[in-house]
């Protein structure tokens, strides 16, 4: 009986070298640009500006559709008198009054977010608190607490400070702490070997490291303080015998000044969008996408 012989592997061929000379550069090569109408299209302010036209236009073709100003009017009404209000000057008295309650809450509700933060990162007992302050305040409306607010610091800018922190504390707690619980280990053990604690260990390795986390929290507590200041307003009138934009809207609403209403949204809308535009995208350009942490 013969005996099996194994299979002998199969060896693949040898391909022969080879150089394969390069053509002399004769610099007949240049560099051709985009055209004009590729690079016109990557600038963003151009595609959010056409937007905002079509919403326009959609916006005067349903009201002319359906031909009530006293419930729609058209854009073209609601910006003459967005344009009558600035020019008089009431909007822009509004609008200051509004932004100076705000900045005073949003503030507040900052520096507060970030010392329950570092005292969660920094004890036990400071994630315990957080934990807990977080699951009973954060589904907690901003706007239900006017009313005790309205008994504890009167008919006043106290009031309003005091709902606009709770607007702006837990959403940025919780985002803050999320982006430092998801710092690398490598940085904290590195933090640590250059003997780093406390706060001076929270400012330069965890705040750096969590930023986009910390700058996604402060957008979405300006949203949240902006739109709780202007509901505010509206439920509870002028502060100190002022009122912001949200009196200008409660008072037009009431004499039935339509296209005065909308200019007043129109201009709470216009702001936001500065402010998301140019504060926040300026501030993320200059940190996170320059120092790669963001696309």
């Amino acid at each position: 009986m013969s005996a099996v012989l194994p299979p002998t592997p199969s060896v693949p061929p040898v391909r022969p070298e080879y150089e394969r000379p390069l053509e002399p550069w004769t610099g007949d090569a240049v560099e051709r640009e985009l055209p004009w109408t590729t690079r016109l299209w990557s600038q963003v302010w151009l595609r959010k500006g056409l937007i905002l036209v079509v919403l326009a236009v959609l916006w005067e073709l349903l009201a002319r559709w359906q031909d009530n100003d006293l419930l729609l009017p058209t854009f073209t009404a609601t910006a003459k008198a967005l344009v009558q209000g600035i020019a008089s000057g009431e909007l822009v008295a509004k609008t200051a009054i509004s932004l100076s309650v705000l900045l005073k809450g949003y503030v507040a509700g900052v520096l507060l977010a970030f010392a329950l933060t570092t005292l969660a990162v920094s004890t036990q007992i400071g994630r315990d608190l957080l934990s807990t302050l977080t699951s009973m305040f954060n589904p907690l409306p901003a706007i239900a607490l006017l009313p005790l607010a309205l008994l504890w610091f009167g008919l006043g800018q106290g009031s309003l400070v005091f709902v606009l922190i709770h607007s702006v504390l837990w959403p940025l707690a919780l985002n803050t702490y999320a982006g430092f619980q998801g710092v690398p280990e490598t940085l904290r053990m590195a933090g640590r070997n250059y003997g780093l604690t406390g706060l001076r260990y929270v400012l330069q390795i965890l705040v750096p490291a969590a930023l986009p986390a910390i700058l996604s929290g402060l957008k979405i507590g300006w949203a949240f303080a902006w739109r709780t200041l202007i509901a505010a307003e509206l439920v509870f009138g002028a502060s100190s015998g002022k009122g912001g934009l949200g009196w200008y809207i409660f008072q037009n609403r009431n004499e039935l000044y339509t296209d005065r209403v909308f200019a007043g949204l129109a201009l709470v809308v216009l702001i936001g969008l500065a402010v998301e535009s140019l504060a926040f995208a300026t501030l993320e350009r200059v940190t996170v996408r320059r120092w790669g942490q963001q696309r």
